[in-house]
């Protein structure tokens, strides 16, 4: 695969939320996103929202609000969970976990040092996401 020098070849998960803009303003104060762009209808609904960790994004929008694509999505709590995550390289796990829990967020594995190197956590969002978060970076070299 050829890529151009321009435009990064890279990985942006893509979550819905049943109210975005909630889940918006949860990822700012519990995990420290910033926002880069959020698109809204007339109504406020999110319909696309782009937010930066670091020199990473994610991407997500308001589950249901697209009738053509609503069928593919489902919501953990519909699903009984999640089938996938989003893992946040942090350079300083215990304060990003703080900061998490001062935020409401469901600890499901407490903060600990990892044999692989580093310190990570995992929790679940208010609407049911899983986020990992550790200090690990699989793309160090050592």
């Amino acid at each position: 695969m050829t890529t151009s020098a321009t435009i990064p070849v890279t990985t942006i998960p893509a979550i819905r939320y049943a109210d975005a803009n909630k889940a918006i303003d949860w990822l700012k104060q519990a995990l420290g996103f910033t926002e880069k762009a959020v698109y809204r209808n007339p109504a406020g609904v999110v319909e696309h929202a782009e937010l930066i960790l670091g020199n990473g994004m994610i991407m997500i929008g308001t589950a249901g609000h697209n009738k053509e694509t609503s069928h593919w999505f489902v919501q953990p709590g519909a699903a009984g969970g999640v089938t996938a995550s989003v893992y946040l390289i942090v350079s300083d796990c215990e304060a990003v976990y703080a900061t998490a829990k001062a935020a409401g967020a469901e600890v499901l594995q407490e903060l600990q040092s990892k044999e692989y190197g580093g310190k990570a956590f995992i929790i679940r969002d208010p609407e049911g996401q899983i986020w990992s978060l550790g200090e690990y970076n699989p793309w160090a070299t050592a």
